[in-house]
């Protein structure tokens, strides 16, 4: 495949897969949260297997494909090299009947996304797109997002497949492939048979921006927190009532109003309220805590846990109750022991003539669970903008161009760009 031909495969494998619904549900409880995702999981099962792929494994209880390319060189590298790529999109905007289309040649103005609909993309909101310009974008109509997050790195490490199954001649490491569920709502590859998958290390591919690659994470807990107040006739309420729309507001109220995503950024941490669902007898609030450094994030739960507290001796302990729950922790303290997988990543960018650039990433990846159960996971973005919005749009010179930084990942021989 010459450079023309991998644009062309990666373009047509994002508008496939995007245009299967696999969103994911974030308060299912059960795990897959939704069977949708099963529609990707077969599809890309019996992709691999045309392509010659081998081992190829679809996990029908939790929703995990397996394949695995090997050499057939005697000189090829032996250990392999892991990809591991979610197939879940986030629940944030709609993500049924999407319908991507391709706009060739961006010319750096605004962009009509639905005619009908009058549904703009206006560039000067996403100052993003300026340094596309000349290059082709996939878009959708401006109705649903486009599911890039992460159905854009499923195509290219499938193109990578495609490529080293019809070239057997070619040396290269053996490869390991993994595709997950239910990233965008915790699930954190927790199903993945770590055994079946064979590598030591992997990279996750999950992130914005070409060239951008991460080892540093948030710590991450999610709290709980449900209230039981008293209705009673507003009439007759004094000493009486006890309002749990009131005790979530006040309890909202004691967050740091600096502390929140919308008003940090780089290694600072927050608080964030992501839902809440008040009556006078019941509310349920649900808040995420991050920070980069172990300490600072205990303090945040502590934090957490001291305000709840000031509530109850208010109202009485038994009118509210608080969980919280570790989703995920920094990467960074467990791939301090492996700084060889961050370097090969950024050596692999930096030879596709692209400048790398790491700093710590304000989320999470499968491969912040992955790394502390034992399997170390540096993150190589995927390239998408807008990611979770109905603007989200995938340079296709970004996704050919990851193909080729997994080539090299993969030692394949290539010449330096």
């Amino acid at each position: 495949m010459n450079h023309a031909d991998i644009e062309t495969k990666v373009t047509e494998r994002l508008i496939r897969y995007a245009r299967i619904n696999t969103q994911s549900h974030p308060f299912r409880g059960v795990w897959p949260t939704t069977s949708c995702q099963m529609d990707l999981a077969r599809m890309l099962a019996d992709e691999l297997r045309s392509l010659g792929a081998q081992d190829v494994f679809l996990d029908e209880t939790a929703c995990v494909v397996y394949a695995g390319i090997f050499s057939t060189c005697p000189d090829a590298p032996a250990s392999p090299v892991g990809l591991i790529a979610h197939m879940d999109t986030a629940p944030d905007a709609p993500g049924e009947n999407v319908c991507p289309w391709v706009l060739k040649g961006y010319d750096g103005g605004d962009i009509l996304l639905n005619e009908e609909k009058g549904i703009v993309m206006r560039a000067a909101d996403y100052p993003n797109l300026k340094q596309y310009i000349g290059c082709d974008l996939v878009l959708t109509e401006g109705t649903t997002l486009l599911g890039g997050d992460d159905k854009a790195s499923i195509a290219a490490i499938m193109t990578l497949a495609e490529y080293l199954g019809a070239h057997p001649e070619i040396p290269h490491a053996p490869l390991r492939i993994a595709f997950t569920p239910d990233e965008e709502v915790g699930g954190l590859a927790r199903d993945l048979d770590l055994k079946r998958f064979g590598a030591p290390s992997a990279y996750t591919l999950d992130g914005d921006h070409l060239g951008w690659y991460e080892d540093e994470t948030f710590n991450a807990s999610e709290a709980k927190i449900v209230i039981t107040g008293r209705s009673v006739h507003t009439g007759t309420a004094k000493d009486i009532m006890v309002n749990a729309v009131d005790i979530a507001a006040e309890l909202m109220a004691m967050l740091p109003k600096d502390e929140k995503p919308q008003t940090t950024s780089g290694v600072q941490g927050f608080y964030h309220v992501s839902s809440c669902t008040a009556t006078c007898e019941h509310a349920s609030l649900r808040m995420i805590i991050r920070d980069f450094g172990r300490e600072q994030f205990a303090a945040r739960e502590d934090f957490v846990r001291e305000c709840v507290k000031k509530l109850q001796d208010r109202y009485g302990k038994d009118r509210i109750s608080l969980e919280i729950t570790l989703q995920y922790r920094n990467m960074k303290e467990m791939l301090r022991n492996t700084p060889e997988l961050a370097e090969r990543l950024k050596q692999a960018i930096s030879d596709s003539g692209i400048q790398p650039v790491c700093e710590p990433f304000r989320g999470g990846t499968d491969g912040s669970s992955l790394t502390w159960r034992g399997l170390p996971c540096p993150n190589l973005s995927a390239g998408y903008e807008n990611a979770h919005g109905r603007f989200e749009y995938v340079p296709v010179q970004s996704m050919a161009k990851n193909v080729e930084i997994l080539m090299r990942l993969c030692g394949v021989p290539m010449p330096r760009t």
